[in-house]
């Protein structure tokens, strides 16, 4: 199928410029002509069309947008018969997270602590509807002049009841290095409580600029998060309480069930700061001491990951033999 470009006309829509091509698909602001109104539209490439699985996983993602209604989550619109396969979705006029921390470096705390309380009403809701997103980043966040936030790209998100799909369970273990759980690193399955670390790894960045875990290569991020500890955040930001960093710690527990049990009680704790229990934490004294990974242990977790990679592979060269 020929490729999309700004200038194109799709159904009722005009594409008027290219905002982002990620390895599934294009997204494109567009025009409805019906209405004149500006939406977002994703486009998946055609290698995804071709293979089931990634296009099962397309599918997926448009389901659950349609599935989730919050205001914290960008809206995918339903709409009539298409010409081809692509998603309707709200536009957010704003900049991701990523964005903002680049062009401003650290945030002011009230306003970090802030859009975290945001981030994690949107997740809150989304897990009540057994919606975990497992693929949270900077960029996956829409903040707008008001400082509202947007939850996009269920890509890999994962729902209770739903088939997994055999090329998802790469994308579902690692994530993205920066800010994957340790339990996915393991290779488990995200589940809310792994959304909750994020969000820890999300709020330390606002704070500080960085964040916590940073390597050569992405297995040395995620040996680092399952062997040292960060650098203390109040270390690279004085102006961070003892308590917030506490709530930091809270929700960046290596072991998920030491963890915040949802997105709702760590909004509670940055709302009621005054009243957070601050731990005499070990990390707190000993994250100079750097343990490196045993090449023995560093090959489990590289097989881990290559496994998914591998019998995708095979699936592909079986499809076309």
């Amino acid at each position: 199928m020929t490729p999309l470009q700004p200038g194109d006309r799709l159904d009722h829509y005009r594409l008027d410029r290219l905002v982002a091509m990620g390895g599934m698909a294009s997204v494109f602001q567009a025009t409805d002509l019906y209405t004149g109104g500006k939406v977002a539209i994703k486009v998946p490439h055609p290698e995804v069309e071709r293979e089931p699985q990634l296009f099962e996983r397309f599918r997926r993602e448009e389901a659950i947008g349609l599935k989730l209604n919050h205001p914290g989550v960008v809206k995918v619109l339903p709409d009539g018969k298409r010409s081809r396969v692509y998603m309707v979705m709200e536009w957010v006029e704003g900049r991701s997270l990523k964005q903002i921390i680049e062009e401003e470096g650290k945030l002011p705390i009230d306003r970090a602590i802030r859009l975290t309380i945001s981030i994690c009403n949107a997740l809150e809701y989304a897990h009540s509807q057994s919606v975990v997103h497992r693929d949270l980043k900077p960029e996956n966040i829409l903040i707008d002049s008001e400082d509202r936030i947007k939850l996009i790209d269920f890509g890999i998100a994962g729902q209770a009841g739903a088939r997994r799909i055999t090329f998802a369970k790469f994308s579902d273990t690692m994530g993205t290095p920066e800010y994957i759980s340790p339990e996915q690193v393991k290779g488990q399955r995200g589940t809310a409580r792994s959304d909750v670390y994020t969000v820890g790894v999300l709020l330390y960045e606002m704070l500080t600029g960085k964040v916590p875990f940073t390597g050569d290569s992405p297995f040395v991020v995620m040996n680092e998060r399952l062997l040292n500890n960060p650098v203390p955040p109040r270390e690279l930001n004085p102006a961070i309480s003892p308590q917030l960093q506490e709530v930091i710690y809270r929700a960046l527990e290596r072991d998920p069930r030491n963890r915040y049990s949802s997105a709702r009680d760590m909004a509670w704790d940055l709302e009621h700061l005054d009243q957070v229990g601050v731990a005499d934490r070990a990390e707190l004294r000993n994250w100079r001491n750097r343990r490196t990974p045993r090449t023995r242990q560093i090959l489990v977790y590289v097989g881990l990951a290559m496994i998914p990679l591998v019998l995708f592979a095979l699936l592909l060269f079986a499809a076309r033999h």
